[in-house]
């Protein structure tokens, strides 16, 4: 139940970003649903092909189509509120969609009981992935490797299931909550890695 639910969440989260980017960006409806779809499930596909699972399991997940294609429509047919707070609405669909994924790419890699740096692997790319994808393809830069603190919360999560601090599913979820606030805050109040620019003189 509680991958499903943590799907489910993270289908949701990032079809909706990768539709309001999309919208942003004045794709037409085909781009709208396209760039909804790679969010949704693009982290996903590179997690599989990297940890060897046939990235064609992904066709088995029906339900979560489905999901998203009626959560990109609701966008599409009812934008204003979300495009008109998309500073607040885009990043906190973003922070869900990570933790969400984030866990549930653990999770995954757990059941294959690959080693930690697999699991830290599959989980933040099943939580950046998408996002990653969605901004390429947007013609921005990719959010993550940006200064902003953003991979470094799915490699907690990575760290925390695999370690085994979080295995009972109320801890999944308090998991859930303290990796969402903490992109949150990171993005609220301007958390940065340590960066060096490099300018070189002609």
């Amino acid at each position: 139940m509680t991958w499903e639910v943590l799907t489910i969440i993270g289908t949701i989260a990032f079809a909706v970003s990768g539709a309001i980017v999309a919208m942003e960006e004045e794709y037409d409806i085909l781009g709208v649903y396209i760039l909804g779809i790679v969010t949704a499930f693009g982290g996903g596909a590179l997690r599989n092909l990297l940890i060897g699972v046939p990235v064609s399991a992904l066709w088995d997940q029906g339900l979560y189509f489905t999901i998203a294609l009626l959560s990109i429509t609701a966008v599409f047919l009812f934008p204003n509120n979300l495009l008109r707070h998309w500073k607040i609405w885009g990043n906190f669909s973003d922070a869900i969609g990570l933790a969400a994924f984030a866990i549930q790419g653990s999770l995954y890699a757990v059941s294959m009981e690959l080693p930690l740096s697999a699991v830290i692997v599959a989980s933040v790319l099943t939580g950046s992935g998408g996002g990653i994808i969605r901004d390429l393809l947007a013609g921005r830069k990719p959010l993550v490797f940006k200064e902003e603190i953003y991979a470094v919360w799915a490699i907690l999560c990575g760290l925390a299931v695999s370690m085994e601090i979080a295995t009972d599913a109320w801890q999944l979820y308090a998991l859930f909550i303290i990796i969402t606030a903490m992109r949150i805050l990171s993005y609220t109040y301007k958390w940065k890695l340590p960066h060096k620019p490099l300018k070189i003189n002609h």
